[in-house]
C-alpha cells in the first residue's frame, strides 16, 4: 500500500493498487484526519473514476461526514468548490496525465490547501492501516452540487477588454472539455477552434499530456491551418496547459511563467512571484525588470501552494505547465492561464511569438530523464566534480556558474532523475550537456526514457 502514497498525492494502477476497498479506507481516514463535517468530492472521466469516487464517498459518510458530489469536474473546479463552498476538505479522483489504467486522489484541507508527503499524507497512510471506523451517531448524508457555471463565470471575470481572437483548444478528451465552450460563450469576441472537447476516459486520440511533443502535433497544425492567434493544450484534469504560438511552434512552459509574471506585475508592482528552480534565468530577470520579487521554489504543487500562502505570492509557475494564482485561492488553473495569455496578446497587440522572443534568451537542453540505480551517488559525484560552483540542495542538486547551470533531481512521479541544463550560448550548452552526461555515465550506464513531468 505504501507505494501509492506519493509526494503530492495518491496514485496507483486500478484496481490492484488503488481500488474501491482502498478508496473507501482513504475516504474514512481523511475525515478522521481533518475532523471534517463536510467534504466535496469530484472526479475526472477515467473509466474507474466514478467507482472510486463512490467508494471514497462511502468511507466519508461512514465516518459521519456529509459528502457533496460535484460529479465530473476539473481539478481547478474542485479546488474552487472547496474554498468557495466553505468545505472542510475535498478530494479529486484523477491520475492527471497518466495512462488510462492508472487512477489517483488529490486531497486538500479547508481552503484547498493540499495534503502532501510533507504535510498530512504520511499520517493519513498510517490511519488507513487502522481500517474503517463508523461514527456512533450514524452515517453522514450524500448529495449533489453543481458549481460549473459559477466557476466559469469567475474565470471569465479575469478577461480584460476582450479583442477578437481565434484560439484553438485541445482538451485532450479531458475535463477542460465541458468548461471551454462555456467560457467562450461568455466572451463573444473570441472564436473557438475546438479539438477533442468531449471527455473520454479511453483517451481515443492521444494521451492528455501537453508536455509530450507528440500530443500537440495535431494542435500545432490546426493553429496554422485556422490562422489562430494561439493554441492551448490541456492535461486530463485541466490543472496544466501548454501553448502553441501563431506559427504553430510550442512555447516553453517556463517562458509562459515570465510572460504572465510581467503582465501581473504591471498592476501589482513589487509583488512576489514564485518560479520553480528548473526555470530559465530569463524568468527571474523578467520578474525583476518588472519590479517584482522573484523567489525560487521546489517542484510540486503542494510545496508551491504552501509557500504562496506563507508569503502572499501573487503568481507562480512551473516547468510542468502548472500556473498558480493568489486570486484563485493559491491554486493552479489551466483555464485561467488561457485567459491570461489571451489578455496579454490582446493588450499588447502583438503575436505570441514576438511576446515570448525576449524571454527566449538562453539555450536549454529541455528536461532529460535518466533512469539510474543510485541517484544519491549521482548527486554526490556531480557535487564533487563541480565543487567550485554555487551549489544548493533546495530540490535535488543545482550547480551554478556565471555562464551556465544545471539542476538534477529525483522525479516524484516516476523512477527517474531529471536533468535540466541552460547556458549563455548554444555551443556552451551542448558542451556542458555532453560533459555532465559523461560524468553520470562514468558512474553507471543510464537509460534515457521519453517524456517529462514532475
Amino acid at each position: 500500500m505504501a507505494g501509492i502514497f506519493k509526494a503530492y498525492d495518491i496514485r496507483g494502477r486500478y484496481p490492484d493498487e488503488l481500488g474501491e476497498e482502498m478508496a473507501e479506507k482513504i475516504g474514512n481516514a481523511f475525515v478522521r484526519l481533518l475532523g471534517a463535517k463536510r467534504i466535496v468530492v469530484g472526479r475526472d472521466m477515467r473509466l474507474s473514476s466514478a467507482s472510486i469516487a463512490g467508494a471514497f464517498a462511502q468511507g466519508v459518510t461512514r465516518a459521519g461526514a456529509d459528502v457533496a458530489d460535484a460529479g465530473e469536474v476539473s481539478t481547478p473546479l474542485l479546488n474552487y468548490a472547496i474554498y468557495r463552498g466553505g468545505f472542510d476538505g475535498g478530494a479529486m479522483v484523477t491520475a492527471s496525465h497518466l495512462p488510462g489504467d492508472m487512477n489517483g486522489l488529490k486531497l486538500a484541507r479547508k481552503g484547498a490547501d493540499p495534503l502532501s508527503g510533507d504535510r498530512g499524507l504520511p499520517l493519513l497512510e498510517v490511519m488507513v492501516w487502522e481500517g474503517v471506523a463508523e461514527r456512533a451517531g450514524g452515517p453522514g448524508t450524500h448529495y449533489h452540487v453543481d458549481m460549473l457555471d459559477d466557476y466559469v463565470a469567475k474565470v471569465a471575470g479575469f478577461v480584460r477588454a476582450p479583442e477578437p481572437l481565434t484560439i484553438a483548444v485541445d482538451a485532450g478528451s479531458g475535463m477542460a472539455g465541458p468548461e471551454i465552450p462555456r467560457l467562450f460563450e461568455q466572451i463573444p469576441a473570441w472564436n473557438l477552434v475546438p479539438m477533442y472537447i468531449e471527455p473520454d476516459g479511453r483517451f481515443p486520440h492521444h494521451h492528455a499530456n501537453p508536455l509530450d511533443p507528440a500530443t500537440t502535433r495535431e494542435l500545432q497544425g490546426r493553429v496554422v491551418a485556422e490562422g489562430a492567434d494561439f493554441g492551448a493544450a490541456f492535461d486530463g484534469d485541466a490543472d496544466r496547459c501548454g501553448f502553441i504560438d501563431e506559427r504553430g511552434e510550442r512555447v516553453r512552459e517556463d517562458l509562459v511563467t515570465g510572460l504572465i509574471a510581467e503582465y501581473l506585475l504591471e498592476e501589482n508592482p513589487g509583488a512576489t512571484v514564485l518560479y520553480d528552480l528548473r526555470s530559465s534565468r530569463a524568468v527571474v530577470e523578467a520578474i525583476e525588470r518588472a519590479g517584482g520579487r522573484g523567489v525560487r521554489s521546489r517542484v510540486g504543487h503542494a510545496f508551491i501552494k504552501a509557500r504562496m500562502r506563507e508569503e502572499d505570492v501573487i503568481f507562480a509557475g512551473e516547468l510542468s505547465g502548472h500556473y498558480y494564482y493568489r486570486d484563485m485561492g493559491f491554486t493552479d488553473n489551466g483555464l485561467l492561464t488561457l485567459v491570461m495569455v489571451a489578455d496579454i496578446v490582446a493588450a499588447k497587440g502583438r503575436p505570441l511569438s514576438e511576446l515570448i522572443r525576449p524571454l527566449d534568451r538562453y539555450p536549454t537542453t529541455g528536461e532529460i530523464n535518466l533512469r539510474v540505480s543510485d541517484p544519491e551517488k549521482v548527486f554526490q559525484t556531480l557535487a564533487a566534480r563541480y565543487h567550485d560552483a554555487d551549489l544548493d540542495y533546495l530540490d535535488g542538486l543545482t550547480v551554478g556558474y556565471p555562464a551556465w547551470w544545471f539542476n538534477i533531481r529525483r522525479s516524484h512521479t516516476e523512477p527517474v532523475v531529471r536533468l535540466n541544463l541552460e547556458a549563455d550560448t548554444e555551443s556552451l550548452m551542448e558542451e556542458k550537456r555532453q560533459e555532465v552526461l559523461g560524468v553520470i555515465r562514468e558512474i553507471e550506464e543510464v537509460v534515457v526514457p521519453a517524456g517529462g513531468g514532475r
